[in-house]
């Protein structure tokens, strides 16, 4: 499909994180904290999406490689595949814009589990024009995170996962501009996850989670070794309490905050010899220092969450998700529902539309699902154990 050049535009904008605009609901200008590859921080399940975009400390399911690894020891199957399809952009009318994930894992024993995930981003046929608005070429821009993961108990309540994952990124397709000449970007990073969980055999009980996510290179879509860009390294902590009623009634209420380690482009002074030492000075900074340096910003999102189960075969869920003015405050609220049957799942998510311009949600009106697939058994609970 073709697609207009200010609807590229848009969708060009919000995928590789430049906002438009420097203000949230402020006169005073905000520093808005942006990386490469923002589509490692889109939640890629129905489940997740409809708790407030988080899943740390959530209890386990197959898609727990997204969030936090350390989760799948405690998985009850030995065996299970997670398929979603996000559509993207569905207010602007784009119909082949999308976000599609795959994920699974598989249990040596009690002890050992290995799992792995694919996300998949394609931001559709674009075409591309010169200055004059002649037709140049047609191309598909496309980026994918391919992860394989290992995680083990440490005891009986706590399990440690660790990830590797490959990230691609390809927004051009080899074409130039102003004497430039722009390639496929790609980087390496890993996961570091904690678990710990103090739930009974009914699922009564605590459960608490930490993980450091996309902790790698930088990446690059040009030869210009000065012109690299921080990947969305992350550092998430978050907490959750099931009660479970009658054996047939689960309640779990859950809350998360995520800090972007990734620090802040200088601003602007007016004076462009400064600004251009300043942001060379911000380029040469390597991975660690960058880490480092982003406690100086406030770049933190939250979310709270809640899902009640009946019988482990029907689920409803609810979220709110919040950011400080540093990612670019948006905030919204998710709703969702979860059935099982036999060994098959489905969950659904819906995000409320919420905000104006670039502080919209690309996910607005937009009902995701997932589909999941428990390989030796029957579907123990909606959250696909």
């Amino acid at each position: 499909m073709k697609h207009s050049l200010r609807r590229f535009s848009v969708a060009g904008l919000l995928l590789i994180g430049i906002s438009a605009s420097t203000f949230a609901q402020s006169a005073e200008p905000i520093n808005i904290v942006t990386t490469a590859v923002p589509f490692l921080r889109i939640s890629p399940d129905a489940r997740a999406g409809g708790m407030g975009d988080m899943g740390i400390s959530t209890t386990p399911d197959i898609n727990s490689q997204f969030y936090n690894v350390a989760k799948y020891p405690f998985m009850k199957s030995s065996a299970g595949i997670g398929l979603t399809y996000t559509p993207w952009l569905k207010d602007l009318g784009l119909n082949d814009v999308f976000l599609a994930s795959l994920a699974g894992y598989y249990k040596f024993d009690e002890q050992q589990v290995i799992s792995a995930s694919l996300r998949y981003f394609s931001l559709g046929n674009i075409q591309f024009t010169d200055a004059l608005g002649n037709d140049l070429n047609q191309f598909n821009p496309r980026e994918f995170g391919l992860d394989l993961g290992y995680s083990r108990k440490l005891s009986d309540q706590l399990s440690l996962g660790v990830a590797l994952r490959y990230i691609y990124s390809n927004l051009a397709g080899g074409a130039s501009s102003n004497g430039v000449s722009y390639k496929a970007g790609t980087a390496v990073a890993g996961d570091i996850g904690l678990y710990y969980t103090t739930a009974n055999e009914e699922g009564q009980g605590w459960n608490i989670g930490a993980a450091f996510t996309n902790l790698g290179s930088r990446i690059s879509y040009t030869s210009d070794a000065t012109q690299k860009n921080f990947i969305p390294a992350n550092f998430g902590i978050g907490a959750g309490h099931t009660w479970v009623s009658n054996e047939v009634h689960k309640i779990t209420l859950s809350g998360e905050i995520n800090k972007l380690l990734v620090p802040a482009p200088p601003g602007s002074t007016g004076d462009q010899s400064k600004d251009s030492i300043a942001y060379a000075n911000y380029n040469s900074d390597g991975v660690v220092t960058g880490w480092f340096k982003s406690f100086s910003n406030n770049a933190l999102a939250y979310s709270v969450g809640g899902e009640y189960m009946y019988n482990d075969q029907f689920a409803l869920r609810a979220g709110y998700y919040g950011e400080s003015a540093n990612m670019g405050k948006r905030s919204y609220v998710t709703l969702g529902v979860g059935i099982n049957y036999n060994i098959f799942g489905l969950n659904f998510s819906y995000l409320l539309p919420s905000g104006n311009g670039v502080n919209r949600n690309p996910l607005s009106n937009t009902i995701r699902f997932s589909l999941l697939f428990n390989l030796d058994g029957n579907m123990e609970t909606g959250t696909g154990e």
